[in-house]
């Protein structure tokens, strides 16, 4: 499928639950079965100097993303402020540029590695593979302070954050229109302009450098507390009903679905453009990710079958589903092989696209791991 589409274009229709009589099959993970938020990156036209303010001609021509929703989407009230992001790419790196709409910009850790999303912060997510294991955040405050780590595997499934890594090369830069941690006064933004080099990506050496025409998933998320001020410095505000902080705000790019960003497959997509910003592209989506639904589905259903038999189902039937499917014209069938404690499901189409994912939501594409 082709599409024509400016800076970024949106797919709900492809990532819509079957309608009609096949609907039932998503009853109770609709919330998980969104359609993602997508964007083209267009190469850079221009060097950039990565100094918070993205005034170069390559920032000027690259399209703004939609605004930021909460991590939950439409179950949730709209963001109280604006968040926005545009990115860019060259032969080296990735750019990214996010604008943060704030009237009290505040921060106050100020080494490497603090946790900063006990702060408002923005963070990057990235899975170059696809693969929703090994993907890489960083997590940056208003004080541009960095938080950078890697995940094998996510939480979900027993993985654990590498925060001894660190990202070679990265840079970033952070713009305050308006004034740091000075609560007598009302500011509008705070931005960040960050330099992510392909070659930091990797935990031993190898990394994958993206190539006009390759896609990425990527997420991007705002954590955003409520704050009182106390002898001049701003504090989190305390609920008089739980004796704790109120919970913070979690405002993304592409919503997940629920309060949980390290469920990578809900992340959005990316796709690099060979073309110079402010181009238009011919967009041919990836039709691996339009048929992994069926193998998510899979994935939240054995979860499921799993808490209430102690077992894992060995045949799609047993989830209640079939083992043959269409989409999009495609033909394809499903099989589950189980043993024990572990399974694999797998989908080979007609066309010969074959995708499996495990019992540790390890997805993967047969096809592009034989390149």
């Amino acid at each position: 499928m082709r599409l024509s589409v400016g800076s970024f274009f949106l797919l709900a229709i492809l990532f819509l639950p079957f309608l009609g009589k096949s609907q039932h099959f998503f009853d109770g993970f609709e919330h998980l079965f969104t359609a993602p938020k997508s964007y083209v990156i267009h190469h850079t036209v221009d060097d950039l100097v990565i100094d918070g303010r993205a005034d170069e001609l390559s920032w000027q021509k690259a399209i703004w993303s939609d605004e930021f929703k909460d991590i939950e989407g439409d179950r949730k009230a709209e963001p109280l402020y604006s968040t926005r992001i545009k990115m860019l790419w060259d032969e080296e790196a990735l750019y990214l540029y996010a604008e943060l709409e704030e009237p009290h910009v505040w921060a106050y850790y100020d080494k490497h590695d603090m946790i900063v999303y006990h702060e408002n912060d923005f963070e990057v997510f990235i899975d170059p593979e696809r693969d929703a294991h090994n993907y890489y955040e960083f997590e940056v405050n208003a004080r541009n302070t960095l938080f950078d780590l890697f995940m094998g595997t996510p939480y979900r499934n027993g993985g654990h954050a590498a925060i001894d890594w660190d990202a070679t090369g990265f840079a970033s830069k952070v713009f305050v229109d308006g004034t740091l941690n000075n609560p007598d006064d009302l500011d509008k933004k705070w931005c960040v302009e960050m330099r992510i080099p392909f070659s930091s990506l990797t935990t031993d050496g190898n990394y994958i450098r993206p190539k006009g025409g390759d896609f990425w998933k990527v997420n991007f998320s705002r954590v955003q507390w409520q704050t009182q001020v106390k002898d001049g410095k701003y504090i989190k505000t305390i609920n008089p009903e739980t004796g704790k902080n109120y919970p913070e705000n979690n405002w993304v790019w592409s919503p997940q679905g629920l309060i949980n960003m390290h469920f990578p497959e809900r992340w959005g997509l990316a796709f690099f453009s060979a073309t110079p910003a402010g181009a238009k592209v011919d967009v041919q989506f990836p039709q691996d990710e339009i048929l992994s639904r069926y193998l998510w589905l899979i994935y939240y259903k054995q979860a499921r079958y799993k808490q209430e038999h102690q077992k894992y189902a060995v045949s799609p039937e047993e989830l209640n589903l079939p083992a043959r499917y269409a989409e999009s014209g495609i033909s394809f069938s499903i099989r589950i092989k189980t043993s024990k404690d572990k399974y694999t499901a797998t989908l080979e189409s007609e066309n010969g696209i074959v995708l499996s994912i495990n019992q540790k939501g390890h997805f993967i594409n047969q096809q592009k791991n034989r390149k």
